[in-house]
């Protein structure tokens, strides 16, 4: 089974974050804006976990 580029999906994952964090910023519901800003979180953990073991 062929497995994706790592830095692609890196690049991914941050591009989900910038796109969640965009559209909490775009909104006025703050409870709905804090939990688009904890998927953003995610999703930079999720990068930051795939870049650390791709270097291992």
């Amino acid at each position: 089974m062929n497995q994706p580029d790592i830095a692609t999906t890196v690049d991914i994952a941050i591009a989900n974050a910038a796109r969640l964090l965009y559209n909490a910023e775009t909104i006025t519901d703050l409870a709905l804006m804090e939990r688009l800003e904890r998927l953003a979180d995610s999703w930079v953990s999720i990068a930051e976990f795939l870049h650390e073991r791709d270097k291992a």
